[in-house]
């Protein structure tokens, strides 16, 4: 009997026909066989459909090298970021008996945060993991030229060398030519993986493994999903098919707001990672939704009265825990004038989060509002594993559905030669021109306060 994943539920407001939705099989048959398609050639973008079958070895062999350290400094930006972030959050408080190191990860250029890490970080029991497939991510190397003149000034160049991981395309770029220069530690980025659908390669596992996540397990169960996908070939059989087809239908419906609601602190950044990983994927050509993050139980007493009463205009996906390992019971109320609170005495409270999910969940249906509820049986390496390659094929798929290609970036391309231009970086020049001459729009109106 294989392990459960997860289930899925859609809400009764989310479709009327069943009839109507398995009519679309047939364009998620050919969508999907566009995804395998452009895996099997090794298109650019499609290279993470393989990612459960990745070898382990030079990783772990790295982490071995390196776990005694007490901390890990990962540079880079985005899908280069957000994956070990989410990583981290959801899997790395619960790796007991690992002297795990504490990971920072250094994204922005903000140098009131680099100031702070000056002062705090020690070069000596640190490692430096810079993550940038093709090396040109503005932020992601002015931070690695600080940090590695840092850790230079206090270790000295050749053992600063030594504390340095390059995580980066395996042939070409920069920082490979980095790697070949100076003969520092290093792991490939599959060329055909793209930064947002990152996660279950090097850029999110190693980082994982230093933590003492079980990574087999992440991509394990990342396997299992993608079993799972493949042998079922009828929208109303396929969680990941129904997922994309109904999320697909209601942006046509004018819904062009995608709330993604976990009921688990350890999936909070999981929802971040969702947002890159959907608005960056799909939003094309005047097309997609805009993901919008949510925190159950918290934003019930932020967001969801918008939800339930406000427009019309979202798609509602919740995420529900059954068990939370070890538990907490609620006491009892300590006087009489708190005997009011006795309902809640002996309750856990992952039961009582639970509780707060389905509440949502009712008050949204009663409102006829379109929602998925997803559940969980625990928060694991191998249902998260699950959960990444669950979103990152509806993802894909869905771009297919909408004819567009799920796998770039033009707009986010057109800021990073817009900051090179800025920058006086050779060859950009133009775009720095460009940028001061429609300060010219941007300050029409200047009002000081």
């Amino acid at each position: 009997m294989p392990e459960e994943l997860f289930s899925l539920a859609a809400g009764s407001a989310i479709f009327k026909e069943e009839d109507f939705l398995q009519s679309f099989s047939s364009s998620c048959q050919s969508a999907h066989d566009g995804i395998l398609r452009g895996f099997r050639e090794d298109k650019a973008g499609f290279g993470w459909y393989g990612l459960p079958d990745a070898d382990l070895r030079e990783l772990e062999e790295l982490t071995a090298r390196f776990s005694s350290l007490e901390t890990v400094v990962q540079i880079g930006i985005g899908g280069s970021a957000l994956g070990s972030l989410m990583l981290e959050k959801a899997l790395a408080f619960s790796s007991s008996g690992h002297a795990r190191p504490h990971l920072l990860v250094l994204d922005n250029v903000d140098p009131r945060e680099l100031s702070v890490l000056e002062t705090t970080l020690n070069p000596e029991s640190s490692l430096m993991v810079v993550v940038s497939k093709s090396g040109g991510t503005a932020e992601t190397m002015a931070n690695f030229l600080w940090l590695f003149a840092l850790f230079e000034r206090k270790l000295g160049r050749e053992e600063a060398l030594r504390r340095i991981v390059v995580l980066t395309d395996p042939q070409s770029g920069i920082l490979r030519d980095f790697v070949r220069e100076t003969g520092c530690f290093s792991l490939p980025i599959p060329t055909s993986v793209g930064g947002r659908f990152s996660v279950l390669s090097s850029v999110g596992l190693f980082g994982a493994a230093l933590l003492g996540i079980t990574v087999p397990d992440l991509l394990r169960g990342a396997g299992a999903m993608r079993f799972r996908i493949e042998n079922s070939l009828r929208v109303i059989d396929n969680p990941a098919w129904l997922w994309s087809v109904l999320s697909h239908l209601h942006e046509k419906k004018g819904r062009n707001i995608s709330v993604l609601m976990p009921y688990a602190d350890g999936l909070e950044d999981f929802a971040e990672w969702f947002a890159q990983l959907w608005g960056e994927s799909l939003g094309k050509a005047g097309m997609g939704t805009t993901p919008v993050r949510a925190l159950g139980a918290i934003d019930q007493h932020s967001q969801v009265q918008l939800y339930a009463e406000g427009p019309d205009d979202k798609l509602y996906t919740l995420i529900a825990v059954k068990e939370h390992g070890e538990d907490r019971i609620i006491p009892g109320p300590p006087g009489k004038a708190l005997q009011s609170l006795a309902y809640l005495e002996g309750h856990s409270f992952g039961s009582m989060l639970y509780a707060e999910a389905q509440a949502t969940a009712s008050a949204l249906i009663q409102k006829q509002r379109p929602l998925f509820w997803l559940e969980i049986p625990r928060l694991d390496a191998f249902r998260l594993g699950g959960l990444i390659f669950f979103f990152e094929y509806a993802t894909a798929l869905t771009g297919m559905l909408m004819g567009i290609n799920p796998f770039d970036q033009p707009g986010v391309e057109q800021g990073k030669m817009n900051t090179y231009g800025l920058m006086g970086r050779k060859g950009y020049e133009t775009y720095g021109d460009t940028v001061e001459k429609r300060k010219e729009d941007m300050y029409r109106l200047m009002l000081k306060a």
